[in-house]
């Protein structure tokens, strides 16, 4: 008698609807031909008409990135996106369909001389450059992008896809277009940084990533602050309680070292239009969290978090550097920690830290594995040359993240 396990048959009913999948958008990859798709570059000033069309894509994309949704995008072009344009992939059947989203601008200068190149659109406040790809219809979108910068005599040659995910859905899907058009890559600034992805029971991931010391030790700190005032934890989604709290997140930061350098968000009135901007307008649609720790009322840390789909970003993280002694940053990450982890919704979080980081390594134990994807869409482009320069830019960045202390140019 054949005895089938429920771990069997999970796995069937996997297999099974990956083959439905699969022949889902074999399907559909049909109906959007490559070649009946229709490419255009335009200025990201340009495309609030499209914000409905937009907005649905970002719903349905075979890789969520939260930076490149409307609401986050189109204040942000507004502070960091004033040369940005993107390549637009429509379907070609009425009413048309917003396929595909590639932001980038022209780096004419990258190395100070030599051949220009088409960057992704990242930026200091958006740490992902995933493009927002219709997961039903990847493939003829992704080649619809590569033909157009291609053909587009307006736009460099050469291509750069910075902070990709190495795994994630869009590199799945690009590798193999890459390699059936001969176009050569290279990959450069591989790193990882940790990110949340619990797997089996949810509910003892803190315990099982923070090892029993520094469990009790944070336990301890936290009763010590409760000696001291009347502690609060609370979080924050609607967008009124969330537009709220990001003013107090303003102050909090600027009262710290950040403010100190000049680089806190409320440093520059734009910036702080920008953020507060971009929180509420995510905040409409619930994919703005904002946990704040309160000590008698005061805040003494605060993080936001963003979300899109089933991913989600730690955002930003402050903190009272008056109580560092109890580690209210920490003591409020491993809070939050815990909630993510039990919500089933939620399958992954972005830490959008930097390489071995010295507070979310210790409680987030996966990592996300990213690198800057440089292509020759053309088989003129001086691929070698610019190649060989990108590895110079590379190891020059790297060399000054370890005297400078993070910087990246």
């Amino acid at each position: 008698m054949t005895v089938i396990t429920s771990s069997d048959a999970a796995a069937a009913h996997e297999r099974t609807a990956s083959a439905i999948a699969s022949a889902r958008r074999a399907a559909l990859a049909d109906r959007y031909a490559a070649g009946s798709l229709i490419a255009e570059w335009a200025g990201l000033a340009e495309l609030e008409p499209i914000v409905d069309e937009w907005r649905e894509l970002a719903a349905r994309v075979i890789e969520p990135n939260v930076f490149y949704e409307p609401a986050f995008a189109l204040e942000a072009a507004k502070v960091f996106g004033g040369d940005t344009g993107a390549v637009l992939v429509w379907s070609g059947t009425k009413p048309r369909r917003l396929l595909g989203f590639f932001p980038a601008r022209i780096a004419a200068r990258r190395y100070g001389f030599g051949p220009p190149v088409l960057v992704g659109w990242t930026h200091s406040y958006a740490p992902l450059g995933t493009p927002l790809v219709d997961r039903e219809a990847a493939d003829p979108a992704i080649a619809a992008w590569l033909a157009h910068v291609a053909d587009n005599r307006k736009l460099p040659g050469l291509l750069l896809v910075p902070f990709m995910t190495v795994d994630g859905g869009f590199a799945t899907a690009l590798g193999p277009i890459l390699r059936r058009a001969h176009m050569r890559t290279a990959d450069f600034n591989g790193h990882s940084r940790a990110q949340l992805m619990p797997q089996g029971d949810r509910s003892l991931y803190v315990e099982w990533a923070l090892n029993a010391r520094k469990y009790k030790e944070l336990r301890r700190l936290g009763r010590r602050l409760g000696d001291i005032g009347t502690t609060l934890l609370t979080t924050r989604t609607e967008p009124s309680a969330v537009a709220a709290a990001v003013e107090e997140f303003f102050h909090l930061e600027a009262r710290g070292w950040k403010g100190k350098a000049g680089t806190a968000a409320a440093s520059r009135g734009d910036i702080r239009r920008f953020v507060r901007s971009a929180l509420i307008g995510l905040a409409e649609q619930g994919k703005v969290s904002v946990d704040c720790f309160y000590l008698d009322g005061r805040p003494i840390a605060i993080t936001i978090a963003l979300r899109s789909a089933d991913a989600a970003w730690f955002w930003k993280i402050a903190y009272d550097e008056d109580f560092r002694r109890y580690s209210p940053g920490v003591i409020l990450t491993v809070a939050m920690t815990e909630q993510i982890a039990n919500d089933l919704t939620i399958s992954r979080v972005d830490s959008c830290a930097t390489a071995d980081h010295p507070m979310i390594d210790h409680i987030w134990r996966e990592r996300l594995a990213l690198c800057d994807r440089m292509i020759a869409v053309r088989p003129t482009a001086p691929f070698a040359y610019a190649r060989r320069l990108e590895t110079m830019r590379s190891t020059a960045i790297a060399a000054a993240k370890r005297i400078g202390g993070g910087l990246r140019w």
